[in-house]
């Protein structure tokens, strides 16, 4: 098996990949539980203007050059929207996900048949984790975020299923409770990242493998700008972290900027809605 070709994409001064998404349309999406800081059932959230903001979000995708697949949302689970909880897929290999919280149980179970009917190697995870909001995937490396959600024990589980080396940072700030709120690929290489959210230890770790990283303001943090996607070249991201987005076109990338400011109630932002498929195809 050989790494899947993807075609390029071009964004400001710089090159990047084609990407295959999958995503949920927010059909059920309510507040009505609190799990996160993020979420208050009292204030609620506006179901037909969430499916509207997500749309954009998908649209956004499409004229980027990337290709969306959907997964059927299902009634009960309101937050199934935020995809990328849903599991890890390296080299078409599918570490699920086992959910912290009773309430978002039954997602790891319906995503992971997702990619078990079309045929992908899935793994039923032993650990708790909560997929892609705390791995994250590079060239060389994969990091995994702990502290709130995910067990460091699923670190180890899924190193050995996808066969990449993972590197544990540990979150400590309860309003980003996942790695992907407080940090994100900008290329197979580089990340962007707000180092409050992070212990010393892991800051160390952090200033060690990316010197070049882009620091994030907490200003910029706390309205989920590092919540964002990058194909190597266009960065879509959250509309309200103008610092953040005038540094990454200051440094060559293109800057998407979407509204998703109804999925913020319930903690998320345009990479809790994103799922990125990594495929192999036959060599």
């Amino acid at each position: 098996m050989a790494l899947a070709t993807l075609p390029a994409v071009t964004g400001g001064d710089r090159t990047g990949t084609a990407r295959h998404y999958l995503m949920c349309r927010p059909e059920f999406f309510a507040v009505t539980y609190a799990i996160n800081p993020w979420m208050d059932p009292d204030q609620g959230a506006d179901a037909a203007r969430a499916v509207q903001q997500w749309e954009g979000l998908r649209r956004a995708y499409e004229e980027l050059g990337h290709k969306v697949s959907l997964i059927d949302p299902v009634d009960g689970l309101p937050d199934m929207v935020f995809a990328a909880n849903g599991a890890l897929v390296v080299d078409s290999r599918v570490y699920g996900a086992r959910f912290t919280h009773a309430e978002r149980a039954a997602e790891g179970p319906a995503y992971l048949r997702w990619f078990a009917d079309r045929g992908f190697e899935t793994m039923e995870p032993a650990h708790t984790n909560e997929g892609e909001g705390d791995f994250l995937t590079l060239d060389d490396v994969v990091l995994a975020g702990t502290g709130f959600r995910t067990d460091v024990a699923a670190h180890v589980e899924a190193q050995e299923f996808i066969g990449r080396p993972v590197v544990t940072l540990r979150l400590v700030d309860p309003r980003f409770y996942h790695l992907d709120t407080a940090l994100f690929p900008l290329d197979g290489q580089n990340v962007a990242y707000y180092p409050g959210a992070f212990s010393e230890g892991s800051r160390n770790v952090l200033r060690r493998m990316f010197p070049d990283a882009v620091i994030a303001t907490e200003e910029d943090a706390a309205v989920l700008g590092l919540n964002a996607v990058s194909d190597g070249a266009n960065v879509v991201i959250n509309a309200e972290a103008t610092g953040l987005s005038l540094e990454l076109e200051r440094l060559g990338y293109t800057v998407v900027p979407v509204d998703l400011s109804e999925l913020r109630k319930a903690g998320g932002g345009p990479k809790c809605c994103t799922l990125e498929i990594r495929e192999v195809s036959a060599a």
